[in-house]
C-alpha cells in the first residue's frame, strides 16, 4: 500500500511539473530545452499575472495533414477560456502566425510589425526600391519593418545551429509581443528583455546592407571608369 501511495505521489508530481512547465510553451515538438521552456514561462506567467492575458507559444514539427495554420490556430484557441494570444511556428510548413482569441487584444500589440520579414528601415527601403509597383506600394513597404521573428528565421545556419535559430527567433517574437502588451497596459515586466535582441538584428542588417550599397557603388564606379577609358581610346 505504501509503495502504491508513493508511486501515485511521484506520478502526480511529475504530471503537475509537466503541466506547469507547459503552461506558456503550450506545445513543443522541436526544442525540448528546459532553459528555453523556463525563459518563456517566466515572461508568460508574469504577463498573465499583471494583465490577465495569456500568451501561448506553440512549436510544431509539422501541421496535421489537410490543416492550414489558421484552421489549426482557431481550433487550438478554443481550449482557452481566458483572453489568449497564440504564437505558432511550424517548421516543415515554414509558417509563423499570431492569433488572438478576441479582436480587442490586437490593440495591445502590432501583429504586422512582429511578423514583418524586414528588420530595419534600411532593408525596408531597399526592398521597396526593388519590389514596389508604385508610390502607394512603396510607402506601404518602406514603413513595414521591425520584424522580430522572420528575419532571424531567414538567416542561413549550419544543421547544428538550426534549433538555436528557432529558439532565438521565437523567444525574440514572444518577448516582443509581451513587452508591447505590457507597455500598452502601462505596466512593467521584470522579466522583459528590452530592445537588446531587436537592436542586434538592426545592427546586423545595417552592416549587411551597408556592404550591399558599397558593392553597388563600386560596380557603378567601375562601369563609369571603363566607359571613360573606352571614350579616351577612341
Amino acid at each position: 500500500m505504501n509503495f502504491l501511495r508513493g508511486l501515485f505521489a511521484l506520478t502526480l508530481t511529475l504530471f503537475l511539473h509537466s503541466t506547469l512547465q507547459a503552461e506558456y510553451l503550450y506545445k513543443d515538438e522541436l526544442i525540448f530545452n528546459p532553459d528555453f521552456n523556463a525563459s518563456i514561462d517566466k515572461i508568460g506567467s508574469e504577463l498573465h499575472q499583471k494583465t490577465g492575458i495569456s500568451l501561448k507559444l506553440v512549436m510544431l514539427k509539422e501541421l496535421p495533414k489537410g490543416t492550414n495554420i489558421v484552421d489549426y490556430e482557431k481550433e487550438s484557441i478554443k481550449s482557452f477560456n481566458e483572453p489568449t494570444i497564440l504564437l505558432l511556428f511550424s517548421e516543415l510548413d515554414s509558417k509563423v502566425d499570431i492569433l488572438a482569441s478576441s479582436d480587442s487584444l490586437y490593440q495591445y500589440f502590432d501583429k504586422k510589425q512582429v511578423l514583418s520579414p524586414v528588420a530595419s528601415p534600411l532593408q525596408a527601403f531597399i526592398v521597396a526600391l526593388f519590389y514596389s509597383s508604385g508610390l502607394s506600394s512603396f510607402k506601404e513597404i518602406v514603413t513595414n519593418y521591425g520584424g522580430t521573428i522572420i528575419p532571424l528565421l531567414a538567416q542561413k545556419s549550419k544543421p547544428e545551429e538550426v534549433l538555436g535559430k528557432y529558439s532565438g527567433a521565437m523567444f525574440n517574437g514572444y518577448a516582443d509581443i509581451a513587452e508591447q502588451i505590457a507597455k500598452n497596459k502601462n505596466i512593467v515586466l521584470d522579466s522583459a528583455v528590452g530592445d537588446a535582441n531587436k537592436n542586434s538584428i538592426f545592427v546586423i542588417k545595417v552592416i549587411f546592407y551597408g556592404f550591399v550599397f558599397y558593392a553597388i557603388f563600386m560596380y557603378i564606379k567601375r562601369q563609369l571608369y571603363r566607359r571613360r577609358q573606352k571614350n579616351e581610346s577612341k
